[in-house]
């Protein structure tokens, strides 16, 4: 009997430690993949980019862009919705801006530079927890 709440205890610890090791190793994603970080010719760009993926806990976000001619700005919904740069969360003026995923949330991203944001340089994500519910689960004991 021993034996089996040893296997047991053994299949949930490499579960646990898979769990732990995914969410902190996360992802990186390059926004827009080769076009970068600028105003799109599409409005849905950022939009369509960002569908086919699963955003973790500790995914990082790499915003390419050149400095001095955009930012990347997280915002609340209503700022994003707007295109509203007033009371911004954080801004990056830097690029390549690097922008780690830390936790559970809808997070959203503008650039602040007039005009860039309605023009459809903005970005929404959201994040999951760190397994992606993806991880293996324990088989149920006898």
């Amino acid at each position: 009997m021993s034996g089996k709440i040893t296997m047991a205890m053994a299949a949930l610890f490499v579960v646990l430690a898979a769990n732990v090791l995914q969410s902190t190793n996360g992802a990186t994603y390059t926004v827009g993949d080769s076009t970068g970080w600028r105003v799109p010719t599409n409005n849905d760009f950022y939009d369509d980019w960002a569908d086919n993926k699963v955003f973790a806990v500790g995914d990082v976000l790499v915003f390419n862009f050149t400095t001095g001619q955009h930012d990347v700005a997280e915002v609340t919904e209503a700022a994003y919705d707007a295109c509203t740069t007033a009371n911004t969360i954080s801004t990056v003026s830097t690029g390549p801006a690097r922008i780690t995923l830390n936790r559970t949330a809808e997070f959203y991203f503008i650039c602040t530079v007039p005009g860039h944001c309605s023009g459809g340089q903005k970005l929404n994500v959201e994040v999951r927890n760190g397994n992606n519910g993806t991880a293996a689960v324990p088989a149920p004991g006898p």
